[in-house]
């Protein structure tokens, strides 16, 4: 077991401090604004400060790792004690579900249970997963299908990645990526083939399953496809402003410069990064 650098009790000190002030600037003579808070109000925060972790991730930014995770645990203290006020529940109840799901769910560590790679503890996780909602007792509770229980409010790239991970872990998916890339051929063709036909519909049908088929080969390949997008979009980015302010430093605006010139500069920004590795 690893040594941890700090006890718990010191972070359970920290947390309950955090729960205390959140509690605090709800209070009748607390902040204004986050007593104005509700349920809904607070969401977009919630999904904004879950990419900026992501982003200080990326970034390799620990300092301001820290600093997000902070900003992201503030959410979770923010929504309970609104919860708590309106008496549905508690951050205690929060901590107690989450503390009891990863001992269940991880019957190889906590008990008499085996798992011999991170496959089998998927399996099994889903398996116990199965088995907690049959047991409930409460019909209206237990999923309709197995993809029931993916968020259609998800970002759709993510939201594609757990359906498609959801239904081939119940048998249906290729047999080998090989078949996959088959199959996105046979998507770009189609894709051709609506644009020829000029209907717009169709165009946006045949895009989303071309979408659809590049998340199942970045599943095969083992690659989080919303990670690899995000990469993607920083190192356009980059690469954009090393053509931006190479033409700026020429006298030109993006406007005025040729797509041979802006070429020029995207392939130096490019040798650039591969001299940098």
């Amino acid at each position: 077991m690893t040594t941890p650098s700090f006890s718990s009790e010191d972070a359970g000190a920290r947390f309950a401090r955090l729960v205390d002030i959140m509690r605090r600037l709800r209070a009748p003579d607390g902040c204004p604004w986050d007593r104005e808070q509700s349920f809904d109000s607070i969401k977009p925060y919630l999904l904004e400060e879950t990419y900026e972790v992501m982003d200080a991730i990326d970034a390799r930014d620990w300092p301001g790792l820290a600093e997000e995770l902070g900003d992201l645990m503030l959410q979770s203290v923010f929504f309970a004690q609104m919860a708590d006020e309106e008496g549905k529940f508690d951050i205690r109840d929060s901590l107690n579900a989450i503390n009891e799901k990863l001992v269940r769910r991880h019957p190889h560590v906590f008990a008499d249970g085996e798992a011999r790679t991170s496959d089998d503890v998927k399996k099994r996780w889903d398996e116990i997963k199965a088995e907690e909602k049959a047991t409930a007792g409460d019909e209206a509770t237990k999923p309709k299908g197995r993809l029931d229980g993916v968020p259609r409010s998800l970002p759709a790239l993510v939201e594609a990645q757990q359906i498609a991970s959801r239904a081939a872990r119940a048998g249906f998916d290729w047999d080998n990526v090989e078949q996959v890339l088959d199959k996105l051929k046979e998507e770009l063709a189609e894709i051709e083939g609506a644009r020829a036909e000029g209907h717009p519909e169709k165009i946006e049908d045949e895009l989303g399953d071309l979408l659809f088929v590049v998340v199942n080969i970045a599943r095969f390949l083992k690659v989080d496809p919303e990670q690899a997008l995000r990469k993607t979009n920083a190192k356009f980015r980059r690469r954009f402003s090393h053509v931006e302010s190479g033409l700026s430093s020429a006298g030109k605006k993006l406007e005025e410069a040729t797509i041979e010139e802006m070429e020029a500069l995207w392939q130096s920004a490019k040798a650039g990064e591969k001299l940098a590795r």
